[in-house]
């Protein structure tokens, strides 16, 4: 099960296909392994539940392909 930080619960997990360009950065720097390779290099969200919401791999995409962001109804603190 996900150990969020605190406060912040599990977020939604945005990979945006048009602006990665497959480098593995955000799959490299996961601290809990919440992503997988597909074939092509994307980054799947395999293990959504099991982000702590670190947000190394928005912060070192160099793409800003990523974004976390709360799902809704739920507020970040």
């Amino acid at each position: 099960m996900g150990a969020a930080k605190k406060g912040k619960g599990i977020p939604i997990i945005e990979v945006n296909a048009e602006w990665c360009k497959r480098c593995g950065i955000c799959i490299d720097f996961c601290p809990t392994d919440v992503y997988d390779r597909a074939e092509d290099g994307l980054p799947l969200v395999a293990r959504g539940d099991d982000c702590i919401w670190c947000d190394l791999c928005e912060l070192r995409c160099p793409d800003f392909a990523i974004n976390l962001k709360p799902k809704e109804g739920e507020a970040v603190s």
